[in-house]
Protein backbone atom coordinates (compact mmCIF):
# COMPACT_ATOMS: atom_id res chain seq x y z
CA UNK A 1 0.00 0.00 0.00
CA UNK A 2 1.52 3.36 -0.91
CA UNK A 3 2.12 5.66 1.78
CA UNK A 4 0.86 9.24 1.59
CA UNK A 5 3.32 11.60 3.04
CA UNK A 6 2.09 14.86 4.50
CA UNK A 7 2.74 18.29 3.62
CA UNK A 8 6.08 19.49 4.97
CA UNK A 9 4.49 23.13 3.86
CA UNK A 10 1.11 24.41 3.44
CA UNK A 11 -0.42 27.58 2.68
CA UNK A 12 -3.84 28.61 1.14
CA UNK A 13 -5.05 31.55 -0.23
CA UNK A 14 -8.65 32.66 -0.65
CA UNK A 15 -9.73 34.57 -3.53
CA UNK A 16 -13.23 34.75 -4.06
CA UNK A 17 -14.68 31.95 -5.52
CA UNK A 18 -11.27 30.16 -5.71
CA UNK A 19 -8.72 28.67 -2.99
CA UNK A 20 -5.34 28.67 -4.17
CA UNK A 21 -3.30 25.99 -2.07
CA UNK A 22 0.54 25.94 -2.24
CA UNK A 23 1.86 22.67 -0.73
CA UNK A 24 5.22 21.49 -0.65
CA UNK A 25 5.69 17.89 -0.55
CA UNK A 26 8.69 15.67 -1.03
CA UNK A 27 9.68 12.97 -2.95
CA UNK A 28 10.45 9.19 -1.73
CA UNK A 29 14.13 10.10 -3.00
CA UNK A 30 14.06 13.24 -0.71
CA UNK A 31 13.35 15.37 -3.12
CA UNK A 32 10.80 18.36 -2.52
CA UNK A 33 8.70 19.77 -5.07
CA UNK A 34 4.94 22.23 -4.62
CA UNK A 35 2.06 21.16 -6.01
CA UNK A 36 -0.26 24.49 -6.57
CA UNK A 37 -4.10 23.22 -6.30
CA UNK A 38 -6.59 25.72 -7.97
CA UNK A 39 -10.02 25.03 -5.73
CA UNK A 40 -13.66 26.58 -7.11
CA UNK A 41 -16.86 25.65 -5.27
CA UNK A 42 -19.57 25.15 -8.24
CA UNK A 43 -23.17 24.84 -7.94
CA UNK A 44 -24.63 22.39 -9.65
CA UNK A 45 -28.15 22.84 -11.36
CA UNK A 46 -29.15 19.17 -12.00
CA UNK A 47 -27.93 18.38 -8.06
CA UNK A 48 -28.44 21.48 -6.46
CA UNK A 49 -25.80 21.37 -3.94
CA UNK A 50 -22.52 22.30 -4.45
CA UNK A 51 -19.09 20.98 -5.46
CA UNK A 52 -15.42 21.42 -5.82
CA UNK A 53 -13.53 21.45 -8.66
CA UNK A 54 -10.33 21.65 -8.09
CA UNK A 55 -7.05 21.69 -11.00
CA UNK A 56 -3.34 20.74 -9.91
CA UNK A 57 0.34 21.89 -11.43
CA UNK A 58 3.23 19.68 -10.06
CA UNK A 59 6.38 21.93 -9.61
CA UNK A 60 9.41 19.97 -9.38
CA UNK A 61 12.85 21.59 -8.26
CA UNK A 62 14.59 21.74 -11.60
CA UNK A 63 11.50 23.92 -12.78
CA UNK A 64 11.46 26.50 -10.34
CA UNK A 65 13.59 28.79 -11.66
CA UNK A 66 12.34 29.21 -14.97
CA UNK A 67 8.78 28.75 -13.48
CA UNK A 68 9.50 31.85 -11.20
CA UNK A 69 11.04 33.68 -14.42
CA UNK A 70 7.96 32.58 -16.58
CA UNK A 71 5.40 34.31 -13.69
CA UNK A 72 7.71 37.38 -13.46
CA UNK A 73 7.77 37.67 -16.98
CA UNK A 74 3.99 37.50 -17.27
CA UNK A 75 3.34 39.94 -14.15
CA UNK A 76 5.67 42.51 -15.50
CA UNK A 77 3.94 42.62 -18.86
CA UNK A 78 0.34 43.11 -17.24
CA UNK A 79 1.82 45.92 -16.00
CA UNK A 80 3.84 47.58 -18.12
CA UNK A 81 2.62 46.27 -21.44
CA UNK A 82 6.21 45.26 -22.83
CA UNK A 83 7.07 41.82 -23.88
CA UNK A 84 9.84 40.73 -21.45
CA UNK A 85 13.47 38.87 -22.81
CA UNK A 86 11.85 35.19 -23.08
CA UNK A 87 12.48 32.45 -20.63
CA UNK A 88 15.79 30.36 -21.98
CA UNK A 89 15.40 27.17 -22.12
CA UNK A 90 17.33 23.58 -21.88
CA UNK A 91 18.26 22.04 -25.14
CA UNK A 92 16.28 19.09 -23.97
CA UNK A 93 13.27 20.85 -23.65
CA UNK A 94 13.53 22.20 -27.16
CA UNK A 95 14.56 19.10 -28.42
CA UNK A 96 10.91 17.81 -27.66
CA UNK A 97 8.96 20.77 -28.87
CA UNK A 98 9.97 22.67 -31.94
CA UNK A 99 9.48 26.18 -32.64
CA UNK A 100 6.11 24.83 -35.16
CA UNK A 101 4.78 23.29 -31.93
CA UNK A 102 4.89 26.89 -29.96
CA UNK A 103 4.04 28.81 -32.80
CA UNK A 104 0.94 26.97 -32.85
CA UNK A 105 -0.19 26.85 -29.37
CA UNK A 106 0.14 30.47 -29.90
CA UNK A 107 -2.39 30.64 -32.67
CA UNK A 108 -4.90 28.14 -31.06
CA UNK A 109 -8.26 29.26 -31.63
CA UNK A 110 -11.35 27.39 -30.15
CA UNK A 111 -13.31 28.06 -33.74
CA UNK A 112 -10.28 25.58 -34.95
CA UNK A 113 -12.31 22.62 -32.96
CA UNK A 114 -14.73 20.36 -35.13
CA UNK A 115 -16.87 19.70 -32.41
CA UNK A 116 -19.27 17.38 -34.40
CA UNK A 117 -20.17 14.17 -32.71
Amino acid sequence: MEHRKEELYSQVIPAGKRRYFFDVKETRGGDKFITITESRRIFDNNTGEFYYDKNKLFLYKEDFEKFQKGLENALSFIETGIEPEPVVVDSDFSDNFSSDDQQESKNFDIDDIDFKF
